[in-house]
């Protein structure tokens, strides 16, 4: 880590666009190189936010360019891949995305990047596993967004509910971000008051963790995609690796042997800094939500390895 922030943006998308269009208004690096297999588009896009300076707090360079850019920058984003079809789980996305990874791992590789890799393509906690296997980074430079946008929503959802800023509800998804992931109830919180004994309907507890688990779908039919809200997830975890925050959010890692779990990319709450995931957090987890986020780490535990 240097004293210019360097970002590169693999995929210039919805959700690329969305993460470089927040990187700017935030102010979060010094340096940020979009990088696409169209690279009119990245050209274009570049263009476009450097138009955009001018109305900044920013002092940031904006450009386009390859794999050799990759070289020297602290993060590398990747955004690349298929876009999820109305109905498609993200399971289903894995084959058709492992390939476009194949051919961004090995040139960003080739250009001596030694820093942190951040993966937002779907399914992500899979993408996660399939770039650290490509990669042979540490498991602690790859890292994925995973439940870290399910957060959010459910920290939403529960601040609409109880009246009270979602800053101030302290709760988690973990496990795949997807169908099978989990909320502990039993370690969430409105300030200090646990979760349960302030609601008195814990079947609305359970609609809540529905709408969250289930947001994804009603977004992509309602307009095709989600990328604003997975944007700023992306920057929040890219400005607590470049400031070396030691925030914790829930994002893809490597368990190894927590929660009896061992080899898995999933969502949990890890501690982020400058060396990228610096620890896991592991919870008191009820019974019942233990089985449950286990069963979700061995779902995607048999994918990976029915393909690598």
């Amino acid at each position: 880590m240097h004293d210019n922030k360097k970002v590169a943006v693999v995929g210039t998308g919805f959700v690329g666009m969305s993460c470089a269009y927040a990187l700017l208004n935030q102010n979060a690096c010094d340096e940020l190189v979009l990088i696409d297999r169209n690279t009119e588009k990245a050209r274009g896009e570049a263009m476009d936010l450097n138009h955009s300076l001018a109305f900044s707090p920013a002092e940031m360079k904006i450009y386009h360019g390859d794999y050799s850019d990759c070289h020297d920058a602290d993060i590398i984003v990747i955004a690349a891949g298929v876009n999820q079809k109305p109905g498609e789980s993200r399971i289903d996305l894995l084959k058709r995305n492992t390939a476009v990874f194949e051919t961004i791992v090995t040139p960003v590789l080739r250009s001596g990047f030694h820093g942190i890799f951040l993966i937002a393509t779907n399914p992500v906690d899979i993408m996660t596993h399939i770039t650290w296997h490509l990669s042979g980074f540490p498991h602690r430079q790859v890292i994925g967004t995973g439940t870290s946008l399910d957060t959010a929503r459910l920290r939403y959802l529960l601040g609409h509910y109880f009246t009270i800023s979602p800053k101030n509800i302290h709760a988690y998804v973990m496990g795949e971000h997807g169908d099978s992931e989990m909320i502990p109830w039993s370690q969430a919180s409105v300030g200090t008051k646990p979760i349960l004994s302030v609601c008195q309907n814990y079947g609305d507890l359970i609609k809540i963790g529905d709408d969250v688990k289930f947001a994804a779908q009603e977004i992509i039919k309602a307009k095709n995609a989600t990328y604003y809200g997975i944007g700023m997830a992306l920057v929040r975890i890219i400005k607590a690796i470049l400031n070396n925050e030691n925030s914790i959010i829930t994002v893809s890692a490597l368990l190894k042997n927590q929660y009896g779990t061992d080899s898995v990319f999933t969502g949990v709450p890890a501690v982020i800094n400058r060396s990228g995931l610096s620890d896991t957090v592991e919870l008191e987890l009820s019974e019942k939500e233990r089985e449950l986020f286990v069963s979700s780490c061995a779902f995607l535990k048999k994918t990976v390895d029915d393909i690598l």
